[in-house]
């Protein structure tokens, strides 16, 4: 049993009309996923805008949610940041609040080396009793994990798991292959997650289970029982709706399908911007298709 649940959905942050962060909408929608198919909440991951909230709408955030769900799923804090000293602070203030986990990113902007990324993240793991899942997204942060800083970290008893998002399938093969047998992948890109799941991943911290959870949860019990047909059939009428909710900048696109869905959580903060026409009919036409409105 996958340690934070098989299917993580990356929160997004819902705003009021006028920008604040509107803590009902999130329990609303917290509680909404969890009846869909997620087994597991991340709040305040890049999903959720953490780079644009103040470090009281995190805690807030938090709260609230972990309030909704009750202990129905898993709650992670996504606490890492650019800066080893604040993202102690953010994880302990997250522990005090009970969570199951945190969601630490490579720190971003400033490229650590190798070396000092491995002390950024025990730094951080040994200053709480909360396990880390580690956020591997050179895509976004500049710095990729490298196999053996990956292997390193794995030996503290509280960095636990991973959240492959490199698309380095090969530096994905050799670590699966070298791992701690209790170590756990979990696929970060909705799209490679079959190919995780091939690999040995437990789950997937996904943006798309927003709207399509309990297809997502079908394609895991299909493959867990041995029907990789039926788990590859699932993905393939998936693919789609996969384009389209990352047609552009994450979270654009999946804001936009929960307003369809009859959520408001606002369009994202800048210097982002809401979903053109364009990007919200794509998101409708594949969600239709895929009978998801």
């Amino acid at each position: 049993m996958a340690r934070f649940g098989r299917i993580v959905t990356a929160m997004v942050t819902p705003y009021t009309s006028e920008g604040a962060v509107d803590l009902d909408e999130a329990q609303r929608l917290a509680r909404y996923l969890v009846d869909h198919g997620s087994e597991g909440i991340l709040v305040c991951g890049s999903t959720g805008e953490s780079p644009v909230l103040s470090d009281g709408e995190k805690v807030e955030l938090v709260r609230a949610v972990s309030d909704a769900v009750s202990g129905a799923a898993k709650v992670l804090a996504g606490t890492g940041t650019y800066d080893t000293h604040h993202s102690i602070e953010l994880t302990r203030r997250a522990e005090k609040l009970g969570v199951d986990g945190v969601l630490v990113v490579t720190p971003y902007y400033n490229k650590p080396p190798q070396d000092a990324l491995l002390e950024h993240f025990r730094a951080v793991a040994d200053a709480t009793s909360v396990p880390l899942m580690l956020y591997d997204i050179p895509g976004r942060t500049a710095t990729q994990i490298a196999t053996e800083t990956l292997l390193r970290a794995a030996e503290h008893p509280n960095i636990v798991a991973v959240k492959q998002a490199s698309s380095d399938f090969s530096s994905s093969v050799d670590f699966a292959a070298e791992k701690p047998d209790d170590f756990e992948i979990y696929s970060g890109n909705d799209h490679e997650t079959l190919l995780f799941q091939a690999l040995g991943a437990v789950g997937v911290v996904s943006v798309a289970s927003h709207v399509c959870g309990e297809r997502i949860r079908d394609q895991f019990d299909a493959f867990e029982r041995g029907d990789v047909a039926a788990a590859r059939a699932v993905h393939e009428m998936l693919v789609p709706v996969y384009r389209a909710i990352f047609c552009t900048s994450n979270p654009i696109p999946v804001k936009a399908a929960m307003e369809l869905l009859g959520f408001s959580v606002g369009p994202a903060r800048a210097p982002l911007r809401p979903a053109s026409a364009a990007e919200r009919d794509r998101v409708r036409s594949a969600m239709e298709a895929a009978a998801l409105l």
